[in-house]
């Protein structure tokens, strides 16, 4: 299950996403891109956006995995619309985030 957004930046996906990654890299974590809506958007002629409904579209979605001490990954998506990109975690049992990893990443993403 997704959790609601707990950063929106009025910045470009592409800038956002880059800077959030460095973020995260710069506490020691690893993290590696699992989804590009973009990327597969590509791989299928004739896709129109769910959202707009055309064959161009703006929209982003991405999914990367933070790995940290434990075994399971953290799953961040990352949403970019119109010149804002909102993030958010997914917290299900499969993918539980944990408490521990969740306020490092809140407390070194979310700006003062």
């Amino acid at each position: 299950m997704e959790k609601a957004p707990f950063l929106i930046v009025e910045q470009a996906y592409a800038i956002a996403i880059e800077q959030v990654i460095q973020q995260i890299r710069s506490l020691g974590l690893q993290t590696t891109l699992t989804f590009d809506l973009q990327e597969a958007r590509h791989a299928h002629a004739n896709c129109p956006c769910p959202h707009h409904g055309t064959e161009q579209c703006g929209c982003q979605l991405i999914v990367i995995l933070i790995y940290g001490d434990g075994s399971r990954p953290a799953t961040l998506i990352a949403r970019g619309l119109e010149g804002k990109t909102w993030f958010s975690f997914v917290d299900a049992p499969q993918q539980h985030i944990g408490q521990s990893m969740e306020t490092l990443l809140l407390h070194t993403l979310i700006p003062v």
